[in-house]
């Protein structure tokens, strides 16, 4: 068993700004050569928006805040590990776009049409763009990744 042991929580931020959406194509995994919001796993000690802030930044060096949280996906690996995470709205308020890490092949500002019209793009992405009239809807991210069960979830204003 990895040292996440079977119930994971990470985080994810959805940083729009100036129109645009910031993004990432990861180098492993599911999600590889994918346009994804930055996220990743909550490390000890810290606090799931404090992660979001965290990714946002070492995943692109885009400085950003959480204002909200845009839903949660949830979903169970192989009947066995419950993988969970919550998205974030956030702002930029600072930093300058990296080009590349040891885990992204490159980061990108990029508007919610070209998002929709690439085949690259994650799916959960368009979900979170277009909103859903539902709390909750049920989905395959694709076979890759192993889910036997894959929800989003939504806030839902009244």
């Amino acid at each position: 068993m990895s040292k996440r042991g079977k119930v994971w929580l990470a985080a994810a931020g959805i940083v729009e700004y100036e129109a645009k959406y910031l993004v990432v194509m990861k180098k492993y995994g599911g999600l590889k050569g994918k346009w994804s919001f930055p996220a990743g796993f909550v490390d000890p000690g810290e606090t799931v928006d404090e992660a979001a802030v965290r990714e946002v930044y070492e995943e692109t060096g885009i400085v950003a805040e959480t204002i909200g949280i845009a839903g949660i996906r949830s979903g169970v690996i192989n009947n066995d590990i419950s993988d969970n995470l919550i998205v974030f709205h956030m702002k930029r308020t600072g930093g300058t776009e990296i080009t590349e890490t040891a885990e992204i092949a490159t980061c990108a500002f990029l508007t919610k049409e070209e998002l929709l019209a690439d085949p690259r793009t994650s799916s959960m992405i368009p979900s979170f763009l277009n909103g859903m009239d539902q709390f909750m809807t049920e989905m395959n991210p694709g076979n890759q990744f192993q889910y036997t069960t894959y929800k989003l979830m939504y806030h839902t204003p009244k």
